[in-house]
């Protein structure tokens, strides 16, 4: 049922704004992820170390905005770096 409360009304333009914001972001983590998958299946060492840092970087902010969980962010991040540890062996 639509609310007929202004303050309510506000708030819902609010949550829909920062829901499409946030999963703007998600889906940046998502890709920029991947570009790291796809250079580390490459063997591409310093393609990988590239992406990397982007990714490392989104994940922070998005960890400090409250858009992903701070443990969710530091697992994604190490994962990728043991990933990435691993082409040199």
């Amino acid at each position: 049922m639509a609310t007929t409360n202004k303050s309510a009304e506000k708030r819902n333009r609010q949550s829909e704004k920062r829901r499409l914001q946030n999963k703007s972001e998600k889906t940046a983590i998502r890709s920029s992820a991947k570009k790291v998958l796809v250079a580390a299946e490459g063997k591409d060492k310093a393609a990988a170390g590239v992406a990397l840092k982007d990714m490392i970087k989104r994940i922070d902010t998005a960890a400090r905005k409250g858009i992903v969980k701070k443990n969710a962010a530091a697992r994604k991040k190490s994962r990728m770096q043991r990933l990435i540890n691993a082409l040199d062996a």
